[in-house]
C-alpha cells in the first residue's frame, strides 16, 4: 500500500434520509476528538460527545427525527449511520490494531469493554439500569444503540458493568470504555504497515 494511503486521514460521511429521520454524519478516525453533535436528545448528545472526546475520533452528527413519536428511530438510525461512517473510514482495515479493551472507572462504577473490529458483528451486553430515563432519554435504548453501531461498523463488542449504582455514571462509564477501546482498535500500527490484521488476508466475510 502506498505511503499516502497510510498517512492520509481516514474519513467517512453518511447522509441518510427516511420517513422517520434525516441524518448527516461525518467521522475522522485520525482526529483529535472534536465534535458537533445535535440529535434532539440531550443525553444522547452528551454520550456521543464523550465517545468522540475519548476515542479521538472527530464526529459531526446532525439528526432530525420523529421525536413526537418516541426516541427509538432517532437513537437507532443515528447509531446505524455512525457505524456506517466508521466502516467507510476504516476501508479494508489495513494496518489497524483491530483489538481494543478498556476498564472505565467513574466514581463508584467500573465497566469493562473489549472489542474486535472483525467484520463480524456480535454484542454481549452485561449491564443494566435501575431507572427508565437519563435526562429525557429512555435507558432501554442504550443497549440498542451499541447493538446498532456494532452491526453496521462490523464490531464484535463485549460490554460489562462490573459494579456501580448511579445510572448516569454507569452509562458514561460504558461509553467512555467503548471510546477508549475504539481508540486502541482503530489506531494504525506502524509495525503492520499496510497488512490486513488477519491470517485470512481480509476481515469479515
Amino acid at each position: 500500500m502506498s505511503e499516502p494511503s497510510q498517512t492520509a486521514p481516514r474519513t467517512g460521511k453518511i447522509e441518510r434520509k427516511t420517513a422517520e429521520t434525516e441524518i448527516n454524519i461525518a467521522v475522522n478516525l485520525d482526529g483529535t476528538g472534536t465534535y458537533d453533535v445535535s440529535t434532539g436528545i440531550g443525553f444522547l448528545d452528551h454520550m456521543v460527545e464523550q465517545f468522540s472526546k475519548h476515542s479521538l475520533i472527530d464526529v459531526t452528527m446532525n439528526v432530525s427525527g420523529d421525536l413526537h413519536v418516541d426516541q427509538h428511530h432517532t437513537t437507532e438510525d443515528s447509531a446505524i449511520a455512525l457505524g456506517q461512517a466508521i466502516a467507510e473510514a476504516l476501508g479494508d482495515k489495513a494496518g489497524i490494531g483491530r483489538y481494543g479493551a478498556a476498564y472505565s472507572p467513574m466514581d463508584e462504577t467500573l465497566s469493562r469493554v473489549a472489542l474486535d473490529i472483525s467484520g463480524r458483528p456480535f454484542v454481549v451486553w452485561k449491564a443494566g439500569f435501575t431507572q427508565e430515563k437519563l435526562g429525557e432519554w429512555d435507558t432501554e435504548l442504550i443497549e440498542h444503540w451499541f447493538h446498532s453501531v456494532a452491526q453496521t461498523a462490523g464490531i464484535t463488542l463485549h460490554m460489562e458493568l462490573l459494579y456501580g449504582s448511579n445510572n448516569h455514571h454507569i452509562c458514561e462509564s460504558l461509553y467512555k470504555g467503548f471510546a477508549r477501546a475504539m481508540r486502541i482498535a482503530v489506531e494504525r500500527d506502524p509495525r503492520k504497515g499496510g497488512a490486513i490484521p488477519s491470517t485470512k488476508g481480509q476481515l469479515g466475510g
